[in-house]
């Protein structure tokens, strides 16, 4: 049987995001590492657990990040649109609550040099 999954790409700033979501019991791992291993910061935690938190599913799903470029707050910013774009792959209906939030909303803004 083939294990049922859900993809999502976000990026943000020079950072970008592969999510990946199955069904499971709330366990998040970035590039292989436990959520608060990879992020030190409170915030940045907040950041990417928020999507699910926003359509009330956070103990559903294992949540499997591949993450690259960029600081952390960029990071967790492509994680959360990764995050919730694998949401809406897996339930239409939960597009409006994120986007309501604002989660599915690029921030286009790119440093200028």
């Amino acid at each position: 049987m083939a294990l049922q999954q859900n993809y999502g790409t976000g990026r943000r700033k020079s950072s970008a995001a592969r999510v990946f979501l199955r069904k499971g019991t709330g366990v998040i791992t970035v590039n292989d590492k436990a959520l608060d291993a990879f992020f030190g910061r409170e915030t940045s935690r907040m950041i990417v657990r928020q999507p699910l938190e926003a359509v009330k599913m956070t103990d559903k799903f294992d949540v499997l990040v591949t993450v690259e470029g960029g600081g952390m707050t960029g990071q967790a910013g492509a994680i959360r649109m990764g995050l919730s774009r694998a949401l809406v792959e897996y339930d239409e209906s939960l597009k409006p609550t994120l986007r309501k939030a604002g989660f599915m909303t690029r921030d286009a803004r790119e440093v200028e040099r």
